[in-house]
C-alpha cells in the first residue's frame, strides 16, 4: 500500500483530503455521542459498512448523504464540513 491508501473491508481505497478529513469529523462526533456505526447507520438509513468507508475516507458523500448524518447527529450539516 501506498500512504494515502487503506483497505476497508477487503477494498482498498484511495483517500483524498477532502472525504478524509469529513470522516475524522464524522467518527468523532459519533464517538463522543458513544454511538456504534450500526447505531448511526441506523439513524441515518444507512449501511454500517458505509459508515465505516466515510469514516476511513474511501467515500466522497453527498450533501444530501451529509444532510442525513448531521440530522442522525443532531448537528448542523456544517459540523460535518468546518
Amino acid at each position: 500500500m501506498r500512504r494515502g491508501e487503506t483497505i476497508v473491508y477487503g477494498q482498498l481505497c484511495h483517500m483524498s483530503p477532502t472525504p478524509r478529513q469529513i470522516g475524522l469529523r464524522l467518527k468523532r462526533l459519533r464517538e463522543r455521542q458513544g454511538l456504534s456505526r450500526y447505531a448511526l447507520a441506523h439513524r441515518a438509513k444507512i449501511s454500517r459498512v458505509y459508515v465505516a468507508k466515510l469514516e476511513a475516507g474511501c467515500s466522497d458523500p453527498t450533501v444530501g448523504m451529509l444532510q442525513r448524518l448531521a440530522k442522525a447527529l443532531g448537528v448542523p450539516l456544517m459540523t460535518l464540513l468546518e
